[in-house]
Order: structure tokens, then C-alpha cells, then sequence
């Protein structure tokens, strides 16, 4: 069966991080590139970050461009998101994704 779930989702303040973890299985993982992808509540889905096949080279989007890292282990056939300087508007459900298949989501709330 092919997943992705995603973990290390939680409760910090503003200015606080978290790394989130997606792993893979199922699927040979490093022929994907991947994405993670967030919705805010009461908001559509909002494209963060997307890592080619390799991992070198990545993107993202301009509201989180300088504060989140993406980088994956293709031996653990994991892909992460490093997380910094959060705040209260990053607070969503956090979901990772390739061309096909996504995962069950991660709460992220950032709040004081």
C-alpha cells in the first residue's frame, strides 16, 4: 500500500519551530519529487514547498520563503520541513505530496 504520513506537528508560541516529517512507503520514493502543502482553517489549500527527486533544489512559497527548509533522506525515504520563526498565520493542517498520493495531514497551531 502506497502512503505518505506526516508527523511532528504541535502547539508552539510565535517565534517558535517545528520540523515536520513525512514518510514514505509503498512507492519507490526517489523518483518523486515532493510537496508540502498546508490549509489554514476556514482557508483553500496553499501550496509551501516542493524538493525535486535529488534534493537539490528546492521551493518555496513567498510567506514562508526564508523562515521553512525542506530537505528529504531518500535512505529513510523521509521528507521534512524545518520549520522557524513561526507565525499565528501559519497555524494549519500540514500535508505532504507527490504527483499522486497524499498524506493524512499534521495539526500546526501557532499561538500565544
Amino acid at each position: 500500500q502506497r502512503q505518505l504520513v506526516e508527523s511532528g506537528g504541535g502547539l508552539v508560541q510565535p517565534g517558535g519551530s517545528l520540523r515536520l516529517s513525512c514518510a514514505a512507503s509503498g512507492f519507490t520514493f526517489n523518483t518523486y519529487g515532493m510537496s508540502w502543502v498546508r490549509q489554514a482553517p476556514g482557508k483553500g489549500l496553499e501550496w509551501v514547498s516542493d524538493i525535486n527527486q535529488r534534493g537539490g533544489s528546492t521551493y518555496y512559497a513567498d510567506s514562508v520563503k526564508g523562515r521553512f527548509t525542506i530537505s528529504r533522506d531518500n535512505a529513510k525515504n523521509t521528507v521534512y520541513l524545518q520549520m522557524n520563526s513561526l507565525k499565528p498565520e501559519d497555524t494549519a493542517v500540514y500535508y505532504c505530496a507527490n504527483a499522486a498520493l497524499w498524506g493524512q495531514g499534521t495539526q500546526v497551531t501557532v499561538s500565544s
